[in-house]
């Protein structure tokens, strides 16, 4: 049976960086209110649309696996936040990348769009339909944003994160079938009800979304969802938790993640956290996390691996893996994105002063 491992790994995190100080200067906050109740010390703010972002983490994880992006067959963009809904955004990465022989699709499961990407890469490669699937998380949350919320202001940042899926020659190694669903009956604890069809076009205050989120409601079906799903997958892996080397979860907020690896009973020294770096860049930080793990040694030749996520809808996910023999690049990609002078808190200056011009009445 074929095997499908991750060959390649590449990121993208922007230069313009929003600290927890920079949000003190127009929310009621604070550095020590934030990081307590997060774990969160700054993110980063984009000045570029996400599949740009995704161009790069895309560039530099093709590099790494010794790919030509004419060799790709298989593009998925994961993402809630696309440069267009038509055509999609991973049509326009595929342009970018010139991978004229890709197909391309969007996925959308949110925070979890990573985690179900990899379980339809690894159908794609097992079935044979694919032989070289570039998967990326790129998202742009902050576009979302209403300024004047500090609870959801202060959570979310932007990035891309990507990684090659091919066959592999390793018997032992690959990715391994995970677990993945949806928590339909909490769908209303995290939403944004009028970005699509279903909005009404002709009324209303435009420019302006609502971001529906209940924390407390998030953070009570995140610890179960993604608790039961690292479990399920573990079971079908056949692989005991305490054989797991590394966990890659998506980087919500701290307390999750602490509540996950006690469900699982493993130590923190056993966890990938960047989450005080970048904040919530939904679909793009486990590959963000799990590239940086990479880069960092943390992840050795034959490295059992398990991500864990949880997003809007409310999905939930959970795939094991196991490391191939290599672990340093191929080759390196010198792409970066275009140069930036202003710091996050001047770039989202007209998205403040817009939150707020909305959310004064008159």
């Amino acid at each position: 049976m074929t095997n499908a491992v991750i060959t390649g790994w590449g990121k993208c995190t922007p230069p313009s960086v929003l600290t927890n100080h920079d949000l003190a200067t127009f929310l009621d906050t604070s550095d020590e209110w934030i990081q307590a109740r997060t774990g969160i010390q700054e993110r980063r703010i984009s000045n570029v649309a996400v599949s740009d972002m995704a161009e790069v983490a895309a560039r530099h994880a093709l590099a790494c696996a010794g790919v030509d992006a004419a060799d790709v067959d298989l593009v998925i963009l994961a993402t809630a936040c696309p440069d267009t809904m038509v055509p999609s955004a991973a049509a326009r990465l595929q342009k970018l990348l010139g991978a004229h022989q890709a197909a391309v699709l969007d996925m959308n499961a949110a925070c979890t769009g990573f985690v179900y990407g990899l379980s339809a890469a690894r159908s794609a490669v097992v079935a044979g339909d694919h032989q070289t699937v570039l998967l990326v998380g790129a998202e742009k949350m902050t576009w979302y944003l209403d300024w004047t919320h500090r609870d959801t202001a202060v959570l979310f940042g932007d990035g891309a994160g990507a990684v090659v899926i091919q066959p592999g020659e390793d018997a032992e190694a690959g990715i391994f079938s995970g677990a993945l669903g949806c928590d339909y009956e909490g769908q209303d604890a995290l939403k944004i009800p009028d970005y699509g069809t279903s909005d009404d076009r002709y009324s209303g205050p435009k420019g302006k979304f609502t971001f529906q989120f209940d924390g407390r409601e998030i953070f009570k079906r995140a610890v179960v969802g993604m608790g039961n799903a690292a479990v399920r997958a573990l079971e079908k892996a056949g692989i005991a938790a305490d054989e797991i080397d590394l966990v890659v979860p998506h980087q919500a907020n701290i307390r999750i993640i602490e509540a996950l690896v006690n469900r699982l009973k493993l130590p923190m020294s056993k966890v990938m956290i960047n989450i005080q770096k970048y904040g919530n860049t939904s679909a793009a930080t486990i590959p963000i996390a799990l590239c940086e793990a990479v880069e960092e040694g943390r992840v050795r030749p034959g490295s059992n691996i398990l991500t864990a996520a949880f997003g809007a809808g409310l999905t939930w996910g959970s795939m094991v893996l196991r490391w191939t023999r290599r672990v340093r690049p191929v080759a390196t990609s010198q792409a970066a994105l275009p140069p930036c002078d202003r710091s996050g808190l001047e770039l989202l200056s007209e998205a403040i002063g817009h939150s707020r011009r909305l959310a004064t009445p008159g």
